[in-house]
């Protein structure tokens, strides 16, 4: 039995300006997509993503809360290099998105068509920041039970994904967000505060629901043709409900759950998104184990090209080699 590969996909807060430069700059087939994927962003926002996201004065570190922008560049980096690994021959055995990733996971199992993903992931964005108030999200280094022993802690905030035994994330309006920061500096938590302006899988969504959900009626979605590894549900799907991407919004991430549902002990786990964020996670999720290889690519230190490199060949060493079945 060969080593299956599993292409993982981020979302919202793992994004960050210049992601993907390097690749950009010296990788024809990323950057050969990158710009396929920005006519189609151009078509609709009446502006280049690509152009923003690599404009020189915009450094990693510079806020990049837009939703308009982020949504559409965070699918397009993703899904490029996606096609860079299909290009060099790695064809994965499944995919897994987390929230906005879930765009990107449907498109490489080919359930979805790439253009209508991006397509409706800028179409939610314009209906999120059209309909829904203003908000945030905060990813909190510590026990998840702080939740609920302590619900005057995050009141009108949402507990929106549970990621390790110590790292869970909530998101709610701005007036919640702000009240939870607070009492976080006063108990002296370790805490992140993710670079987005809606609290997405939070109650602070359900006024874009009537028409996103609509648009997403004349969305046509195939079988996966691969294994495809739902973080809504968390397990493993054969078909996808037509309103999917709504809940893919709106829904707590079940992320464990859903690695749990697809990788075995023979699995290597490719993190395509910006940040590595999702590799970061089963690495450091003691119940996966030590020995389940989990490899980033994109990072915010400008070794995409060497990460790129690196995971190819663990790739070709893992599946050149038999290994028992």
């Amino acid at each position: 039995m060969r080593a299956q590969i599993v292409f993982m996909f981020s979302g919202q807060g793992s994004h960050y300006h210049q992601m993907g430069r390097a690749l950009f700059d010296q990788q024809v087939v990323f950057r050969d997509w990158m710009e396929r994927l920005d006519i189609i962003a151009r078509e609709m926002l009446g502006r280049s993503v690509v152009e923003h996201l690599y404009r020189e004065e915009n450094r990693p570190s510079a806020p990049f809360d837009n939703t308009l922008l982020t949504h559409p560049a965070i699918f397009m980096v993703e899904y490029s290099l996606a096609r860079v690994l299909v290009d060099a021959g790695v064809s994965p055995t499944g995919v897994l998105g987390a929230s906005l990733g879930e765009f990107t996971s449907l498109a490489v199992a080919d359930a979805l068509d790439y253009d209508s993903a991006l397509r409706a992931v800028i179409r939610q964005a314009e209906h999120v920041e059209s309909h829904c108030p203003a908000g945030g999200m905060i990813a909190i280094l510590a026990d998840p039970g702080l939740y609920q022993r302590e619900p005057g802690l995050f009141e009108n905030c949402d507990l929106v994904s549970v990621n390790l035994e110590s790292h869970f994330v909530i998101a709610g309006q701005r007036q919640g967000i702000a009240r939870a920061l607070a009492i976080l500096k006063q108990l002296g938590a370790s805490f992140q505060v993710l670079p987005v302006s809606q609290g997405f899988h939070s109650s602070a969504m359900n006024p874009a629901a009537p028409v996103y959900r609509q648009f997403l009626r004349d969305l046509t979605l195939r079988p996966p043709r691969i294994r495809f590894a739902s973080c809504v549900e968390g397990e493993l799907l054969q078909e996808v409900p037509s309103d999917y991407l709504w809940q893919a919004a709106r829904g707590p991430i079940l992320f464990r759950e859903a690695v749990k549902a697809l990788v075995r002990a023979d699995t290597i786990c490719l993190d395509l998104g910006p940040g590595g964020t999702l590799a970061n996670f089963i690495k450091h999720d003691r119940s996966f184990g030590s020995t389940l290889p989990a490899v980033s690519i994109m990072t915010r230190f400008g070794a995409d090209l060497r990460n790129l490199e690196n995971a190819l060949d663990i790739i070709r060493r893992a599946t050149t080699k038999t290994l028992p079945s």
